[in-house]
């Protein structure tokens, strides 16, 4: 009866969910012309706001978030675990966060309409076709952000892993973090259980994100992306594993 439910939430989620997105691009056009700081905000709050509800209502999901004491007061770089486009659709819209830039790829700012507000939210647009541009562009983007004073999110295996797949840690981080000289902060998660990877269909439930303890700025970057791993792994592996027990 549950995997029935969820079908069709899913369903009904997703109408809310592609027909919502378009609604808010045309209703927040106005805010296009705002300052990029601003732009952020208002967009992040609107449309945050409104996949927040249809998320709890429609598909009953929630949201747990866990160590947000673990975040500095400045700048940092927040390294996440990346299982669904969910994360994509809650780090970057956090007011406790301050709205942190996030790294996306550029064909996603040529989508007609909704493509403007990444560029003037001051997103960090990539493009993936050279590796060495790509990476320089990576490296640019989050020192000027972290220089304005704006946190940046990071995935660090670059791309979304479904959950029991391990892929590896790039060393893209690694060369961002040597050059910026600011705290990372690991983000575990258990998204993919809900929400898996470019799945149609998604879960009801409890989706937890939790902010670990930052690693100093001042660490060799091997050793820096080594304890990273090993602590978003650990911890996401626990998260899934008690979704999972939760769900039977």
């Amino acid at each position: 009866m549950k995997k029935v439910t969820d079908i069709l939430r899913s369903i009904i989620f997703n109408i809310f969910f592609f027909g919502g997105s378009l609604a808010c691009s045309i209703v927040l056009i106005p805010a296009l012309f705002l300052p990029e700081s601003k732009c952020a905000q208002v967009v992040s709050d609107f449309y945050g706001g409104y996949m927040k509800l249809i998320e709890k209502y429609i598909m009953g999901l929630k949201l747990e978030i866990r160590g947000l004491e673990n975040v500095p007061a400045g700048a940092c770089i927040i390294a996440a675990k990346h299982q669904s486009a969910y994360e994509t659709l809650k780090l970057p819209y956090m007011r406790a966060l301050g709205y942190p830039a996030i790294i996306l790829k550029k064909e996603l700012t040529r989508i007609p309409l909704w493509g403007w507000y990444p560029a003037r939210m001051g997103q960090i647009a990539i493009d993936r076709g050279s590796a060495k541009e790509a990476l320089d562009s990576i490296v640019s983007g989050c020192k000027m952000k972290l220089d304005a004073g704006r946190s940046v999110i990071i995935f660090p295996q670059g791309t979304r892993t479904a959950v029991g797949v391990k892929k590896p840690y790039k060393a893209g981080l690694a060369k961002v973090y040597r050059d910026v000289h600011v705290p990372v902060v690991p983000v575990a998660l258990n998204s993919g259980v809900f929400w898996g990877k470019n799945a149609f269909f998604k879960k009801s439930g409890t989706i937890t994100f939790e902010f670990l303890p930052p690693l100093a700025p001042d660490l060799p970057p091997l050793q820096m992306m080594e304890q990273l791993e090993r602590a978003i792994e650990d911890a996401s592996d626990r998260l899934v594993a008690a979704a999972l027990s939760a769900r039977g």
